[in-house]
Protein backbone atom coordinates (compact mmCIF):
# COMPACT_ATOMS: atom_id res chain seq x y z
CA UNK A 1 0.00 0.00 0.00
CA UNK A 2 1.31 3.42 -0.97
CA UNK A 3 0.42 6.33 1.29
CA UNK A 4 0.05 9.75 -0.35
CA UNK A 5 0.78 12.83 1.78
CA UNK A 6 0.25 16.38 0.51
CA UNK A 7 2.50 19.05 2.02
CA UNK A 8 1.18 22.45 1.01
CA UNK A 9 1.94 25.97 2.13
CA UNK A 10 2.06 29.47 0.76
CA UNK A 11 5.17 30.74 -1.01
CA UNK A 12 8.23 30.67 1.24
CA UNK A 13 6.48 29.03 4.20
CA UNK A 14 9.13 26.31 4.52
CA UNK A 15 7.66 23.27 2.74
CA UNK A 16 11.00 22.08 1.36
CA UNK A 17 12.69 22.49 4.76
CA UNK A 18 9.96 20.42 6.40
CA UNK A 19 10.19 17.72 3.72
CA UNK A 20 13.96 17.55 4.17
CA UNK A 21 13.53 17.15 7.95
CA UNK A 22 10.95 14.37 7.50
CA UNK A 23 13.16 12.56 4.98
CA UNK A 24 16.22 12.75 7.21
CA UNK A 25 14.60 12.04 10.56
CA UNK A 26 11.36 10.12 10.06
CA UNK A 27 11.19 8.41 6.68
CA UNK A 28 14.58 6.72 6.33
CA UNK A 29 14.22 3.21 5.00
CA UNK A 30 10.96 3.97 3.19
CA UNK A 31 10.90 4.25 -0.57
CA UNK A 32 9.71 7.79 -1.16
CA UNK A 33 8.71 9.56 -4.33
CA UNK A 34 8.36 13.33 -4.20
CA UNK A 35 6.17 14.98 -6.79
CA UNK A 36 6.89 18.67 -7.02
CA UNK A 37 4.74 21.24 -8.72
CA UNK A 38 6.46 24.61 -8.67
CA UNK A 39 4.62 27.66 -9.95
CA UNK A 40 6.64 29.17 -12.77
CA UNK A 41 8.82 27.76 -15.49
CA UNK A 42 12.04 27.16 -13.59
CA UNK A 43 12.15 24.61 -10.77
CA UNK A 44 14.77 25.56 -8.20
CA UNK A 45 13.94 23.14 -5.36
CA UNK A 46 14.70 19.98 -7.31
CA UNK A 47 18.44 20.31 -6.89
CA UNK A 48 18.16 20.63 -3.12
CA UNK A 49 16.23 17.40 -2.77
CA UNK A 50 18.08 15.18 -5.23
CA UNK A 51 20.87 14.96 -2.63
CA UNK A 52 18.48 12.98 -0.41
CA UNK A 53 18.21 10.24 -3.07
CA UNK A 54 14.58 11.06 -3.77
CA UNK A 55 13.08 10.46 -7.19
CA UNK A 56 11.59 13.74 -8.35
CA UNK A 57 8.90 14.40 -10.91
CA UNK A 58 9.05 18.15 -11.52
CA UNK A 59 6.16 19.83 -13.26
CA UNK A 60 6.84 23.48 -13.88
CA UNK A 61 4.35 24.69 -16.46
CA UNK A 62 1.41 25.60 -14.25
CA UNK A 63 -0.22 24.43 -11.06
CA UNK A 64 -1.97 21.18 -10.22
CA UNK A 65 -5.25 22.90 -9.54
CA UNK A 66 -5.34 24.50 -12.98
CA UNK A 67 -3.81 23.22 -16.19
CA UNK A 68 -2.01 20.23 -14.71
CA UNK A 69 -4.88 18.22 -13.22
CA UNK A 70 -4.78 15.76 -16.15
CA UNK A 71 -1.01 15.45 -16.25
CA UNK A 72 -0.93 15.17 -12.49
CA UNK A 73 -3.17 12.12 -12.54
CA UNK A 74 -0.97 10.55 -15.21
CA UNK A 75 2.13 11.32 -13.15
CA UNK A 76 0.65 9.57 -10.10
CA UNK A 77 -0.24 6.48 -12.16
CA UNK A 78 3.29 6.37 -13.62
CA UNK A 79 4.87 6.71 -10.19
CA UNK A 80 2.79 3.81 -8.87
CA UNK A 81 3.65 1.58 -11.84
CA UNK A 82 7.33 2.41 -11.97
CA UNK A 83 8.35 2.64 -8.31
CA UNK A 84 5.62 1.01 -6.14
CA UNK A 85 6.78 3.38 -3.36
CA UNK A 86 5.91 3.17 0.32
CA UNK A 87 4.96 6.82 0.31
CA UNK A 88 4.40 9.61 -2.20
CA UNK A 89 4.99 13.15 -1.00
CA UNK A 90 3.28 15.82 -3.07
CA UNK A 91 4.58 19.35 -2.72
CA UNK A 92 2.10 21.54 -4.61
CA UNK A 93 2.81 25.01 -5.85
CA UNK A 94 2.76 27.59 -3.06
CA UNK A 95 -0.10 29.34 -4.83
CA UNK A 96 -2.20 26.25 -5.48
CA UNK A 97 -5.52 25.57 -3.79
CA UNK A 98 -5.18 22.60 -1.44
CA UNK A 99 -8.80 21.57 -2.04
CA UNK A 100 -8.09 21.13 -5.77
CA UNK A 101 -4.91 19.16 -5.12
CA UNK A 102 -6.70 16.84 -2.67
CA UNK A 103 -9.53 16.30 -5.12
CA UNK A 104 -7.02 15.41 -7.86
CA UNK A 105 -5.37 12.87 -5.53
CA UNK A 106 -8.72 11.42 -4.48
CA UNK A 107 -9.77 11.02 -8.13
CA UNK A 108 -6.65 8.92 -8.77
CA UNK A 109 -6.92 6.98 -5.48
CA UNK A 110 -10.44 5.82 -6.41
CA UNK A 111 -8.95 3.96 -9.39
CA UNK A 112 -5.71 2.80 -7.69
CA UNK A 113 -6.45 0.07 -5.13
CA UNK A 114 -2.89 0.18 -3.81
CA UNK A 115 -3.01 3.91 -3.06
CA UNK A 116 -4.23 5.40 0.23
CA UNK A 117 -4.69 9.07 1.04
CA UNK A 118 -2.54 9.99 4.01
CA UNK A 119 -2.15 13.45 5.46
CA UNK A 120 -2.86 16.95 4.20
CA UNK A 121 -0.39 19.32 5.84
CA UNK A 122 -0.22 23.07 5.44
CA UNK A 123 2.96 24.85 6.44
CA UNK A 124 2.23 28.45 7.49
CA UNK A 125 4.77 31.15 8.30
CA UNK A 126 3.55 32.34 11.69
CA UNK A 127 5.01 35.80 11.16
CA UNK A 128 3.04 36.39 7.94
CA UNK A 129 -0.40 34.87 8.59
CA UNK A 130 -2.11 38.22 8.92
CA UNK A 131 -0.69 39.88 5.81
CA UNK A 132 -1.14 36.83 3.56
CA UNK A 133 -4.64 36.15 4.83
CA UNK A 134 -5.54 39.74 4.02
CA UNK A 135 -3.87 40.03 0.61
CA UNK A 136 -4.16 36.50 -0.79
CA UNK A 137 -7.11 35.13 1.16
CA UNK A 138 -8.60 33.09 -1.68
CA UNK A 139 -5.48 30.91 -1.93
CA UNK A 140 -4.08 31.19 1.57
CA UNK A 141 -7.34 30.48 3.41
CA UNK A 142 -8.08 27.51 1.17
CA UNK A 143 -4.77 25.91 2.20
CA UNK A 144 -5.56 26.51 5.88
CA UNK A 145 -9.19 25.37 5.72
CA UNK A 146 -8.43 22.03 4.05
CA UNK A 147 -5.40 21.07 6.15
CA UNK A 148 -5.51 18.01 8.36
CA UNK A 149 -2.49 19.39 10.25
CA UNK A 150 -1.09 22.94 10.27
CA UNK A 151 2.63 23.27 10.88
CA UNK A 152 3.69 26.80 11.85
CA UNK A 153 7.16 27.88 10.77
CA UNK A 154 9.40 30.64 12.16
CA UNK A 155 7.67 30.55 15.57
CA UNK A 156 11.07 30.97 17.22
CA UNK A 157 10.96 34.56 15.93
CA UNK A 158 7.60 35.34 17.57
CA UNK A 159 6.68 36.43 21.07
CA UNK A 160 3.86 34.64 22.88
CA UNK A 161 1.24 37.29 22.11
CA UNK A 162 1.87 37.28 18.34
CA UNK A 163 1.97 33.48 18.25
CA UNK A 164 -1.38 33.27 20.03
CA UNK A 165 -2.84 35.84 17.61
CA UNK A 166 -1.61 33.83 14.60
CA UNK A 167 -3.09 30.60 16.01
CA UNK A 168 -6.42 32.38 16.66
CA UNK A 169 -6.56 33.56 13.02
CA UNK A 170 -5.85 30.05 11.75
CA UNK A 171 -8.39 28.54 14.19
CA UNK A 172 -11.12 30.77 12.71
CA UNK A 173 -10.51 29.12 9.34
CA UNK A 174 -9.87 25.59 10.64
CA UNK A 175 -11.15 24.77 14.15
CA UNK A 176 -10.14 21.09 14.09
CA UNK A 177 -6.64 20.60 12.71
CA UNK A 178 -3.75 20.12 15.16
CA UNK A 179 -1.50 23.20 14.93
CA UNK A 180 2.19 22.56 15.55
CA UNK A 181 3.59 25.70 17.18
CA UNK A 182 6.84 24.39 18.70
CA UNK A 183 9.98 25.52 16.81
CA UNK A 184 11.07 22.72 14.47
CA UNK A 185 14.56 22.42 15.94
CA UNK A 186 12.94 21.35 19.22
CA UNK A 187 10.92 18.60 17.54
CA UNK A 188 11.98 15.35 15.92
CA UNK A 189 10.77 14.38 12.46
CA UNK A 190 8.93 11.47 14.10
CA UNK A 191 6.95 13.84 16.33
CA UNK A 192 5.88 15.90 13.33
CA UNK A 193 4.97 12.77 11.35
CA UNK A 194 2.92 11.49 14.28
CA UNK A 195 0.92 14.75 14.39
CA UNK A 196 0.42 14.59 10.61
CA UNK A 197 -0.97 11.07 10.76
CA UNK A 198 -3.61 11.91 13.36
CA UNK A 199 -6.25 12.98 10.85
CA UNK A 200 -7.12 9.61 9.37
CA UNK A 201 -10.70 10.55 8.59
CA UNK A 202 -9.44 12.73 5.71
CA UNK A 203 -9.06 9.68 3.50
CA UNK A 204 -12.63 8.48 3.84
CA UNK A 205 -14.05 11.97 3.46
CA UNK A 206 -12.19 12.64 0.21
CA UNK A 207 -12.67 9.19 -1.27
CA UNK A 208 -16.37 9.47 -0.61
CA UNK A 209 -16.40 12.87 -2.31
CA UNK A 210 -14.51 11.47 -5.30
CA UNK A 211 -16.86 8.49 -5.62
CA UNK A 212 -19.83 10.84 -5.49
CA UNK A 213 -18.23 12.97 -8.18
CA UNK A 214 -17.81 9.88 -10.40
CA UNK A 215 -21.55 9.12 -10.20
CA UNK A 216 -22.88 12.65 -10.39
CA UNK A 217 -20.97 14.27 -13.21
CA UNK A 218 -24.06 15.27 -15.12
CA UNK A 219 -23.48 18.85 -13.93
CA UNK A 220 -24.74 17.89 -10.50
CA UNK A 221 -24.29 20.05 -7.40
CA UNK A 222 -20.65 18.97 -6.98
CA UNK A 223 -19.62 19.60 -10.58
CA UNK A 224 -16.24 21.31 -10.79
CA UNK A 225 -16.32 22.11 -14.49
CA UNK A 226 -17.12 25.75 -13.81
CA UNK A 227 -20.81 25.59 -14.68
CA UNK A 228 -21.80 26.82 -11.22
CA UNK A 229 -19.30 29.65 -11.00
CA UNK A 230 -22.00 32.22 -11.72
CA UNK A 231 -23.88 31.13 -8.61
CA UNK A 232 -21.09 32.05 -6.28
CA UNK A 233 -20.11 35.47 -5.19
CA UNK A 234 -16.61 36.41 -6.16
CA UNK A 235 -14.39 35.14 -3.35
CA UNK A 236 -11.20 36.96 -4.09
CA UNK A 237 -10.63 39.82 -1.69
CA UNK A 238 -7.21 40.87 -2.86
CA UNK A 239 -5.97 44.13 -1.40
CA UNK A 240 -3.39 45.53 -3.75
CA UNK A 241 -1.37 47.42 -1.20
CA UNK A 242 1.61 45.09 -1.19
CA UNK A 243 4.21 47.79 -1.52
CA UNK A 244 3.07 49.17 1.80
CA UNK A 245 2.49 45.73 3.31
CA UNK A 246 5.99 44.57 2.58
CA UNK A 247 7.52 47.89 3.50
CA UNK A 248 5.91 48.25 6.91
CA UNK A 249 5.52 46.13 10.00
CA UNK A 250 2.74 43.60 9.43
CA UNK A 251 0.77 45.02 12.36
CA UNK A 252 0.42 48.38 10.59
CA UNK A 253 -1.55 47.46 7.52
CA UNK A 254 -2.94 50.00 5.08
CA UNK A 255 -6.43 49.14 3.90
CA UNK A 256 -7.22 49.68 0.23
CA UNK A 257 -10.81 50.07 -0.92
CA UNK A 258 -11.53 48.97 -4.46
CA UNK A 259 -13.83 51.80 -5.59
CA UNK A 260 -15.14 52.25 -9.13
CA UNK A 261 -12.10 54.34 -10.04
CA UNK A 262 -9.57 51.87 -8.68
CA UNK A 263 -6.72 51.26 -11.13
CA UNK A 264 -5.11 48.29 -9.42
CA UNK A 265 -6.68 45.79 -11.82
CA UNK A 266 -9.25 44.44 -9.40
CA UNK A 267 -12.05 45.09 -11.89
CA UNK A 268 -10.33 43.33 -14.78
CA UNK A 269 -12.01 40.00 -14.05
CA UNK A 270 -15.66 39.03 -13.97
CA UNK A 271 -16.55 39.31 -10.30
CA UNK A 272 -18.60 36.12 -10.39
CA UNK A 273 -15.83 33.60 -10.86
CA UNK A 274 -12.97 32.24 -8.81
CA UNK A 275 -9.41 33.07 -9.68
CA UNK A 276 -6.86 30.61 -10.88
CA UNK A 277 -3.38 31.16 -9.53
CA UNK A 278 -2.04 32.27 -12.90
CA UNK A 279 -4.53 35.17 -12.96
CA UNK A 280 -3.20 36.61 -9.71
CA UNK A 281 0.42 35.48 -9.47
CA UNK A 282 3.13 35.70 -12.08
CA UNK A 283 6.61 34.30 -12.17
CA UNK A 284 9.74 35.57 -13.85
CA UNK A 285 12.73 33.32 -14.30
CA UNK A 286 16.03 33.22 -16.12
CA UNK A 287 18.90 30.88 -16.76
CA UNK A 288 22.23 32.67 -16.91
CA UNK A 289 25.94 31.93 -16.62
CA UNK A 290 26.43 35.39 -15.04
CA UNK A 291 28.71 35.45 -12.00
CA UNK A 292 27.34 37.18 -8.87
CA UNK A 293 29.04 38.18 -5.64
CA UNK A 294 27.34 37.53 -2.31
CA UNK A 295 27.14 41.31 -1.74
CA UNK A 296 25.47 41.82 -5.10
CA UNK A 297 22.80 39.20 -4.45
CA UNK A 298 22.20 40.64 -0.97
CA UNK A 299 21.69 44.11 -2.47
CA UNK A 300 19.32 42.75 -5.16
CA UNK A 301 17.22 40.84 -2.62
CA UNK A 302 16.97 43.93 -0.40
CA UNK A 303 15.82 45.90 -3.44
CA UNK A 304 13.00 43.38 -4.03
CA UNK A 305 11.43 44.53 -0.75
CA UNK A 306 11.04 48.14 -1.92
CA UNK A 307 7.89 47.44 -3.93
CA UNK A 308 9.41 48.88 -7.11
CA UNK A 309 9.19 45.52 -8.87
CA UNK A 310 5.65 44.55 -7.83
CA UNK A 311 4.62 42.49 -4.81
CA UNK A 312 7.52 40.04 -4.64
CA UNK A 313 6.55 37.05 -2.51
CA UNK A 314 9.42 34.72 -3.26
CA UNK A 315 12.79 34.73 -4.98
CA UNK A 316 15.11 31.77 -5.27
CA UNK A 317 18.20 30.97 -7.19
CA UNK A 318 21.46 29.09 -7.64
CA UNK A 319 24.22 31.22 -9.16
CA UNK A 320 28.00 30.92 -9.66
CA UNK A 321 30.28 33.15 -7.58
CA UNK A 322 33.38 32.99 -9.78
CA UNK A 323 35.69 31.44 -7.18
CA UNK A 324 34.54 27.89 -7.90
CA UNK A 325 31.70 28.12 -5.39
CA UNK A 326 27.96 28.53 -5.95
CA UNK A 327 25.53 30.66 -4.02
CA UNK A 328 22.04 29.38 -3.21
CA UNK A 329 19.65 32.14 -2.19
CA UNK A 330 16.13 32.17 -0.87
CA UNK A 331 14.02 35.27 -0.24
CA UNK A 332 10.62 35.97 1.29
CA UNK A 333 9.48 39.50 2.21
CA UNK A 334 11.94 41.12 4.62
CA UNK A 335 14.01 37.93 4.96
CA UNK A 336 16.81 36.44 2.91
CA UNK A 337 18.97 33.35 3.25
CA UNK A 338 22.24 32.91 1.38
CA UNK A 339 24.40 29.80 1.57
CA UNK A 340 27.11 28.08 -0.41
CA UNK A 341 25.97 24.91 -2.12
CA UNK A 342 26.36 22.50 -4.99
CA UNK A 343 26.94 23.68 -8.56
CA UNK A 344 24.14 23.51 -11.11
CA UNK A 345 24.25 23.10 -14.91
CA UNK A 346 23.89 26.89 -15.20
CA UNK A 347 22.78 29.75 -12.99
CA UNK A 348 19.01 29.84 -12.39
CA UNK A 349 16.77 32.55 -10.95
CA UNK A 350 13.08 32.63 -10.19
CA UNK A 351 10.90 35.42 -8.77
CA UNK A 352 7.21 34.90 -7.92
CA UNK A 353 4.69 37.57 -6.99
CA UNK A 354 1.81 39.71 -8.06
CA UNK A 355 1.97 42.45 -10.73
CA UNK A 356 5.69 41.86 -11.29
CA UNK A 357 7.74 44.29 -13.36
CA UNK A 358 9.53 41.68 -15.47
CA UNK A 359 11.62 44.18 -17.41
CA UNK A 360 12.67 45.78 -14.13
CA UNK A 361 13.64 42.41 -12.65
CA UNK A 362 15.67 41.55 -15.74
CA UNK A 363 17.54 44.84 -15.37
CA UNK A 364 17.96 44.43 -11.61
CA UNK A 365 19.62 41.03 -11.97
CA UNK A 366 21.44 42.20 -15.10
CA UNK A 367 20.49 39.14 -17.17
Amino acid sequence: MTKVDVISGFLGAGKTTLIRKLLEEALKGEQIVLIENEFGEIGIDGGFLKDAGVQISEMNSGCICCSLVGDFGKALHQVMEQFHPDRILIEPSGVGKLSDVLKAVADVAVKEPEMALGSAITVADGTKCRVYMKNFGEFYNNQVEHAGTIVLSRTQKMDEEKLEAAVAMLREKNPDAPIITTPWDQLSGEQILSAMDRKGELEEELLEEARRHEHEHEHGPDCTCGCHDHEHEHEHHHDHDHEQEHHHDHDHEHHHDHGPDCTCGCHDHDHHHHHHADEVFTSWGAETPKVFSEEEIGRILTELDTGKYGAVLRAKGIVPCGDGTWLHFDHVPQEQELRRGAADYTGRLCVIGSQLDEAGLKALFGV
